[in-house]
């Protein structure tokens, strides 16, 4: 998850909102890694979680990433929650809620939904308030 916290303190340097994303393998390996990219590339879609979950399929040659893990650095919105679902992976872990757009706990939990044929299993707060300060000092810059 830190290494995840230096690519999001990039996004923001870069202008992004400071969250990033990580799949790994299994094994501990990094399979694929990126920030948010939505002003970059003028892409509403260009979360970090959805590149990832991109890279991480295109590398793999399947779109099913089972076994593999999904790390973020706030808790992700319906969009990234639905493609992880659709992704298969078993497990997501998230280090600073989002009261505003959290759909894994915190405003509802896609991961979670019965009506859904895949449930992932949400691991919170891991270096929240880290990743939580990235996240005030960012916008409080903004203003």
């Amino acid at each position: 998850m830190r290494r995840a916290l230096r690519l999001a303190a990039r996004a923001g340097e870069l202008g992004e909102v400071p969250v990033a994303a990580l799949v790994v393998d299994p094994d501990g390996d990094i399979v694929a890694e990126d920030h948010n990219r939505t002003r970059e590339r003028s892409d509403p879609t260009a979360h970090a979680e959805v590149l990832v979950l991109r890279e991480a399929a295109r590398r793999l040659g399947d779109w099913r990433l089972e076994g593999h893990t999904l790390f973020a650095t706030l808790e992700p919105c319906a969009m990234c929650a639905g493609a992880a679902v659709l992704s298969r992976v078993p497990t997501l872990v998230y280090a600073a809620p989002d009261p505003k757009a959290g759909m894994c706990g915190s405003l509802e939990n896609l991961a979670h939904d019965p009506r859904l044929n895949h449930r992932i299993e949400v691991v919170g707060g891991i270096l929240g308030d880290e990743s939580a300060s990235l996240l005030v000092d960012f916008f409080r810059a903004k203003r």
